[in-house]
């Protein structure tokens, strides 16, 4: 090997050396902050679906992505603190679960992008601009709530012919909520059925709203879902089955857990879609360009064993458009 050689040989290592080091420093590891209503999780991390899916574009926990979560227990006054954690710790994107925690981190920053989940109805609500034109830092998946709430009422309707009456459960604290109570009593009116009135506000206010049933027992229930009435949903669902009360939820969550019916998004969906734009975002695209979509699949779940401990014959015709029907 020549003198020549040697220098470049040399030379080349010197500079081969620093360059794979400096690489590595500079190897970017995102960290995602999660903000949600409800409780938090054994695992202390955002739903599976989403980090799967995450995983499957490329981002893998411990690796090259981060999570940092919060969750507010159903103490919706602690998710502007909550909120204002996550911005201070410098997250690269927000990702949040129901509308409390979207309009949390909405207020909280303006520059980070935010990912939302089932934030209700997000351009009725005034989260973004529009869905197609969001605007601001805020994108995700919007959930048509309002909308289907008629389209629930009239399945509820449809189980039960008969109804006449329908208590209507939902948390009277979250203007998301209140939208799809509204919409129910539009549907009520054109279906012939009142309303029987029972807003919520904390976890005494469900146990004043199951002895009001008790009293007054309506024909049906309609639950509107949110992280209040997720965590209490036990004990709403043992209520309708001892006192033989049907009952529309809007997550199947609840059927699985043994109630009666359920029409809505599917969850697991919506979270694998919204790591979609945390992708598309790591890579770019800025959140006013993505429009805010809604659900692409929507079930329709019934347990026909609760509807025999009900006393309850559920129609052909419904069961032939159950998208899942539990013997």
């Amino acid at each position: 090997m020549d003198r020549r050689t040697v220098i470049l040989a040399f030379g080349g290592s010197l500079l081969a050396t620093p360059f794979v080091s400096h690489a590595q420093k500079v190897a970017k590891v995102w960290l995602i902050g999660f903000l949600a209503n409800g409780a938090r999780p054994a695992d202390g991390a955002p739903p599976a679906a989403f980090r799967q899916a995450l995983e499957e574009l490329g981002y893998v926990g411990g690796k090259n992505v981060t999570y940092i979560g919060r969750w507010s227990e159903t103490k919706f006054e602690r998710l502007p603190g909550l909120a204002a954690e996550l911005v201070d710790l410098d997250v690269d994107l927000l990702l949040t679960t129901g509308a409390p925690a979207a309009e949390a981190a909405k207020a909280a920053t303006s520059t980070i992008p935010i990912v939302v989940v089932v934030p209700g109805d997000a351009d009725a609500t005034g989260l973004v601009a529009s869905l197609a034109r969001p605007g601001g830092n805020i994108t995700g998946i919007s959930d048509p709530a309002t909308e289907l709430s008629a389209k629930r009422l009239g399945l509820l309707k449809e189980a039960v012919p008969s109804a006449t009456r329908v208590a209507v459960t939902w948390n009277a604290n979250e203007r998301a909520m209140t939208l799809r109570y509204n919409e129910v009593e539009r549907a009520a009116h054109v279906l012939n059925v009142n309303v029987q009135p029972l807003g919520v506000r904390g976890p005494d206010d469900i146990d004043a709203a199951l002895s009001n049933m008790t009293r007054e027992r309506p024909d049906a229930l309609f639950l509107v879902a949110d992280a209040l009435t997720n965590l209490n949903r036990k004990r709403i669902i043992d209520f309708a089955a001892t006192h033989h009360i049907p009952a529309m939820y809007e997550i199947s969550l609840y059927v699985h857990d043994g109630g009666l019916m359920s029409y809505g998004p599917n969850m697991d969906d919506m979270y694998r879609r919204a790591a979609t734009y945390v992708d598309r975002i790591f890579k770019g695209a800025k959140p006013s360009a993505l429009p805010v979509e809604l659900p692409n699949k929507l079930e329709f779940v019934i347990d026909l064993k609760t509807a025999k401990a009900l006393g309850l014959t559920i129609p052909q015709s419904l069961r032939m458009r159950a998208d899942e029907v539990i013997q």
